[in-house]
């Protein structure tokens, strides 16, 4: 990419399949790489972020995926070009903290948008890949309908320290979901915390409303919703059925899993449009 020129002598390292690119980074890194450009959706993204993740050198996300949930959320936006062009002259190198994903068996790793816990870690799950590739997003939705009527697993979150049941908590650092849609609404990647949307019902017609409510903006408002500023939460299943996690987009396991903010984790570029907006807070 001649564009990227200014940051200096480019060296192209493709990924060979699934879990590589965290890899690839932490070797370009040993190998003297003065910056981290991940060029991909945000599962590529994420992976190449986690072996960036704990250094100093500053990191790069340019979109070339489904969602661009990220990249979308920044304001680096979609089109390849002028992502570019604005990472090269409109942005900088900004610290920020990350979310970290431990499940029971000691695994764990770090998200830079959101986790996901119960309902759309299932549709994730559920999606045909073939069809993904052929149709993008469509692929999520068709698999979302399917699941309407049918019974969700439910699990126990413990959001700083307060316990509810529930079949769905979506843990957020960033506004944007799956490129289309606001569901957090009051949390950056500037803020040292997640917002923690959550919602209950075993039955997934109950989603019906929650979908129109969050198209429209008033989710906040409905019944069975809560919108939560917080560090750490924990999730358990309580009916026996497997509850799948997503982080970033991809399916990486199931309950139980605990969620934690690193604080200072990650240099990241950020556009100066979305530092100026100031669309966060500071006290939670």
């Amino acid at each position: 990419m001649p564009a990227l020129a200014p940051f200096g002598k480019i060296e192209v390292r493709p990924t060979t399949g699934p879990n590589t690119a965290a890899q690839i980074a932490r070797d370009a890194i040993a190998g003297g790489a003065r910056r981290i450009v991940a060029f991909g959706g945000d599962g590529t993204i994420n992976e190449t972020a986690n072996g960036v993740i704990g250094t100093s050198t500053p990191f790069v996300m340019l979109p070339g995926g489904t969602a661009n949930c990220m990249c979308v959320e920044t304001g680096i936006g979609k089109n390849i070009d002028r992502a570019v062009r604005r990472v090269v002259s409109g942005s900088e190198d900004v610290r920020i903290a990350v979310g970290k994903m431990t499940l029971q068996e000691g695994v764990s790793r770090y998200f830079l948008a959101m986790a996901g816990v119960g309902l759309d870690a299932i549709v994730a799950s559920e999606v045909n890949l073939d069809l993904k590739k052929k149709m993008g997003k469509v692929a999520y939705w068709i698999a979302g309908f399917s699941m309407f009527a049918r019974s969700l697993p439910q699990f126990q979150a413990v959001i700083d320290g307060a316990a509810s049941q529930r079949s769905f908590v979506l843990i957020s650092r960033v506004k944007n979901y799956g490129g289309d849609l606001e569901i957090a609404r009051n949390v950056s990647l500037i803020d040292d915390c997640f917002e923690t949307v959550s919602f209950t019902g075993k039955n997934s017609l109950r989603y019906l409303p929650y979908l129109a409510g969050v198209a429209a903006r008033f989710a906040h408002l409905l019944p069975g919703t809560s919108f939560e500023r917080a560090e750490s939460v924990s999730c358990t299943p309580v009916d026996g059925r497997r509850v799948p996690v997503q982080i970033d987009g991809e399916v990486v396991g199931a309950l139980p899993a605990q969620f934690e903010v690193v604080p200072d984790a990650l240099t990241l570029r950020i556009p100066r449009g979305y530092l100026e907006r100031k669309p966060w807070t500071t006290s939670h």
